[in-house]
């Protein structure tokens, strides 16, 4: 499982050696000046998925199975991938780099530490936290203490760090009430991934909202003078990371917010890079159409001018006998009905997608226990609207199992696309937006706004924040805000009770229902899976 030496990967790409900075020979960093003197060449291809099971039904392995696909069909391809958290890697899900004969290597190193992105996000993201109590303690600053919007992050699933209290208890401090969210909701995050370059990296962390001061004032992250010091620590985490998967596909790995919570995309320098190297990027956005999907077209491509040329819907039998009707841990027991049923769930997300104007495929990703039958299933529906649905069996087979998706997706991405559609043009209103995400890509009725969500949806247009794009946070578990609701809910209405102002990143945060930026660990977390041997090996990090 070792690989190519990471600089043959990078010269796949057109990288010289000279714009390479490695980190011993299986992992590397490509410097800014190549990037921002590459020019484009490649199509992108966006992976999304329908609904998910809480397990995932990988598709990060089919987004790797199609780019082996297309390489073993003779086609210059590369992949551009989010990295994983530390969160869900010791949580529910296990590790994120694929699975079986389509992962990206080296596995344990990009599902730890990997070049150490998270740390310094998270490092940047409580310095800005650290400076702004410091100035808080000296009175060096206007913010109202009772109204510091920052928090503190860590790149770990903790629920009891959702809530604390700040400061000294003996006098001698401030004291505030606070919390901490996961690395991956982190602002620092999103400008990381969105940022152009150096100097828009600088400009996105100066407008960071800390808070508002007693008058009402928005008090900015400018004003405590550490931008130096943010980008000192950013500097070399926002370089990509280069990686390859088992069949020597170059990986470009970097950035990892979720889609449930964040904009759930990589970052726009690591597609850059794939696309300057490659005729064909496979990317991913998180959890499913109506989360990264959305997010991927609003936020990712309406700041970057990135379109893609293709979009693959990944579904799983046992997703749909989810949504069918089928508990959790009977999903492996065939169950055509439950099949049928489910499809509606399917059904919701190729509607969402067609709002684009992009040519779709489905990609049924393989599990021993699917049957015929119910595959059969699947493939007549999909006939049915006119929508290819081919089966994936990269996890088996590798690049060969990924060849009959690849032909698919290589027909689709050759039809000429018009310009990128936007479901709102940007100068709507706040809640015409979030209307507009939740009754054509949720399928709503319409959204209420609580009496908190509603006096900052004044704020906001009194402050001149209404011209930004939306990022829902949603539950991944439904199309809906109510995680219990399955299949494709009718007759519900979305309930945003507040909202969040990601400035610096260039967006506005709509949390709905029960959602939260710090997740919890399941009673028993894949990290008692895990093991690391007398020779140093480690075992169990896959484990779901």
């Amino acid at each position: 499982m070792s690989g190519r030496d990471i600089l043959e990967v990078a010269g796949e790409l057109g990288v010289p050696a000279s714009q390479v900075e490695t980190y011993g020979r299986d992992r590397a960093k490509i410097s800014l000046d190549h990037i921002l003197s590459a020019p484009s060449r490649g199509k992108l291809i966006l992976v999304s998925a329908i609904t998910p099971t809480p397990a995932g039904e990988g598709k990060t392995t089919t987004s790797i199975a199609l780019a082996q696909g297309l390489r073993h069909l003779g086609k210059s391809a590369a992949l551009a991938l989010r990295e994983p958290s530390m969160g869900p890697v010791f949580g529910r899900k296990g590790g994120a780099t694929g699975g079986g004969k389509a992962s990206v290597i080296p596995v344990e190193k990009i599902n730890l530490h990997f070049n150490g992105d998270f740390h310094a996000i998270t490092a940047a993201h409580n310095l800005i936290a650290a400076v702004l109590d410091n100035q808080l303690h000296f009175k060096d600053t206007a913010l109202d203490p009772d109204q510091v919007l920052w928090k503190r992050v860590l790149d770990s699933n903790d629920r009891a760090l959702r809530s604390i209290r700040l400061g000294n208890d003996d006098g001698r401090g401030v004291t505030r009430r606070s919390g901490f969210d996961i690395t991956a909701a982190s602002e620092v995050m999103a400008i990381l991934c969105l940022a152009e370059g150096i100097e828009d990296l600088r400009a996105r962390l100066d407008r960071i909202l800390l808070g508002f001061s007693d008058k009402g004032e928005p008090v900015w992250a400018k004003e405590l003078n550490i931008t130096g010091a943010l980008l000192a620590i950013l500097r070399d985490a926002l370089m990509p990371n280069l990686v390859q998967s088992l069949e020597g596909v170059p990986a470009v790995v970097h950035g990892g917010p979720f889609a449930n919570i964040a904009h759930g995309c990589n970052s726009v320098l690591a597609t850059r890079t794939a696309l300057a190297g490659a005729d064909y990027v496979v990317t991913e956005a998180g959890f499913a159409f109506d989360l990264g999907g959305e997010k991927f077209h609003h936020i990712k491509c309406r700041s970057s001018g990135l379109a893609p040329a293709a979009i693959v819907l990944v579904a799983t039998l046992r997703a749909l006998k989810m949504h069918g009707g089928v508990a959790l841990e009977n999903l492996s027991i065939p169950a055509p009905g439950a099949v049928e049923a489910g499809l509606e769930n399917l059904a919701a997300h190729l509607d969402a997608a067609a709002l684009f104007e992009r040519p779709v495929v489905v990609a049924l990703n393989h599990f021993p226990t699917d049957t015929d039958e119910e595959i059969a299933i699947v493939r007549r529906y999909c006939e049915s609207r006119g929508v290819p649905c081919l089966v994936s069996r990269g996890f088996a087979d590798g690049g060969p199992g990924g060849a009959e998706l690849a032909e698919a997706v290589l027909e689709k991405a050759a039809i000429p696309s018009p310009a990128l559609p936007m479901l709102y043009p940007i100068e709507a209103s706040l809640p015409e937006k979030i209307e507009t995400i939740a009754k054509r890509v949720y399928g709503a009725d319409g959204v209420d706004f609580t009496a908190n969500a509603r006096r900052k949806l004044e704020m906001a247009a009194a402050m001149g924040w209404s011209n930004l794009p939306v990022c829902m946070a949603k539950t991944q578990n439904s199309l809906s805000d109510d995680p219990n609701r399955l299949g494709r809910p009718t007759g519900f209405r979305i309930t945003v009770r507040d909202l969040e102002f990601a400035i610096g990143a260039g967006f506005v945060v709509a949390l709905t229902g029960n959602i939260l930026r710090m997740p919890a660990l399941p009673r028993r977390p894949s990290a008692e899976h895990i093991q690391v041997a007398p020779d140093g090996t480690i075992a169990g990090l896959m484990a779901g």
